[in-house]
């Protein structure tokens, strides 16, 4: 798949996620990745934004940093704890294919 959206995937996320989307060619990072697992929300949208990353993830945390109107490179959350790997496969494939990384900018995307 052809998209500029490179993706940082927190803790919670399931780790099967990123390898998937790095197997359709979608650049992804997790915290294991980095080694950053347990740091704090505000750091992990720091540095996603400094790498120009969209955070993944499940913690709401995020959309008060948003609504803080601390600045992000995208942030795509899933509502739900029971979200699969399929259903987040799918919902990202759409999201980067559909969409540019100037256009998740500031931006939030639900699965």
């Amino acid at each position: 798949m052809d998209s500029d959206i490179r993706l940082y995937f927190d803790e919670g996320v399931q780790v099967a996620v990123a390898e998937q989307m790095r197997n359709r060619g979608i650049d992804a990072v997790t915290v294991r990745d980095l080694e950053v697992l347990g740091d704090a929300d505000i750091n992990h949208l720091q540095r996603a934004s400094e790498m120009g990353r969209v955070v993944c993830t499940f913690d709401y945390d995020f959309l008060r940093l948003h609504a803080e109107g601390i600045p992000h490179a995208g942030i795509i959350i899933a509502q739900h704890f029971d979200t699969t790997v399929g259903d987040w496969v799918r919902g990202l494939e759409l999201i980067c294919g559909a969409m540019t990384a100037d256009e998740m900018k500031n931006h939030i995307e639900y699965l």
